[in-house]
């Protein structure tokens, strides 16, 4: 094997990855490409990335994202969702040189948590992450379409007003969330408000308002290209109800809304994650019509 270098990636990387992503799905994600990696350039404490190159031509690649608190997670991990290699350069070990060089990164970040999406049908992936040390995780993923909920919300609060997040809400939505989970993630909140004003997927986060008090709330945003999706798809990140507000109907005239105008948008389909002992949340989202996902859950520790 020629002498390889392992590095980040760079935004001047994307006709190479394009390229490396075109051949090997037959289209490349350029709009998901681009906007990562400006990402990841505008916001280096939010994402890890790693490029194998030989001379200067690259061979493979990662994007990893860093989420503090994302679906109730007490500490921090990393989310890798895309990592591939180029057909000519498969089969000699790159794509374990790329998860080793995103896993030394972790570490030197005191992150020892990563994670990962697949669909159990895509064999070669799920062989890799095995091979690499990955096991199913804890969680679930469970989607629904984008089609009106069934129901009405009559039991609603009277004069339920639902907008858009606004900057200036993270202090309530920081302390219905102690409410409900007893940890101060403010961190998590702090980071998740840097990605709406600067993140450039699309965000779609909203909140529920009685008589000017916020009873709840969903965090979401519609990504083109996670996990090697090619469909357009929305993910919840968060969604909080007030617990003095439990029962009246919040939660469901904030998931109506939110699938309202994800169909606006084109959206197709909206995903979450959650954990198998959040039977709160499951049977509410089960009662609305989520189902679990074709995606596998996949985890690895990083020692």
């Amino acid at each position: 094997m020629s002498d390889l270098t392992i590095r980040s990636l760079y935004p001047e990387d994307i006709q190479q990855v394009a390229e490396i992503e075109g051949r090997l799905a037959g289209s490349p994600r350029m709009f998901f490409l681009e906007k990562r990696l400006a990402a990841a350039s505008a916001m280096i404490d939010s994402f890890i990335t790693c490029a194998v190159t030989d001379d200067k031509k690259l061979t493979g690649y990662g994007f990893a994202r860093v989420l503090e608190g994302e679906f109730g997670a007490k500490s921090s991990m990393a989310v890798l969702d895309t990592i591939g290699v180029a057909p000519e350069y498969q089969g000699r070990g790159i794509g374990k040189m790329v998860l080793a060089g995103i896993e030394r990164r972790m570490k030197n970040r005191n992150i020892n948590a990563l994670q990962t999406q697949t669909l159990w049908s895509r064999h070669a992936m799920i062989r890799f992450f095995a091979a690499t040390g990955f096991s199913l995780a804890s969680g679930q993923v469970i989607e629904r379409d984008t089609s009106p909920l069934s129901g009405d919300s009559a039991g609603a609060l009277p004069g339920l007003v639902v907008r858009s997040l606004k900057g200036t809400d993270i202090a309530t939505i920081d302390k219905i969330d102690t409410k409900l989970t007893g940890l101060d993630r403010s961190a998590y909140y702090a980071s998740k408000f840097r990605e709406m004003l600067d993140d450039s997927d699309v965000r779609v986060s909203i909140v529920a308002e009685s008589e000017g008090i916020i009873t709840g709330f969903i965090m979401a945003r519609v990504d083109y290209g996670e996990f090697g999706q090619v469909e357009k798809a929305a993910v919840i990140d968060t969604i909080g109800v007030h617990p003095d507000y439990t029962g009246s109907g919040v939660g469901h005239v904030l998931l109506s809304q939110l699938l309202a105008t994800l169909s606006s948008l084109e959206v197709e389909l909206v995903r979450t994650k959650v954990e198998h002992e959040n039977s709160g949340l499951r049977n509410f989202l089960s009662r609305r019509g989520f189902k679990p996902s074709q995606r596998l859950l996949l985890a690895k520790e990083i020692q």
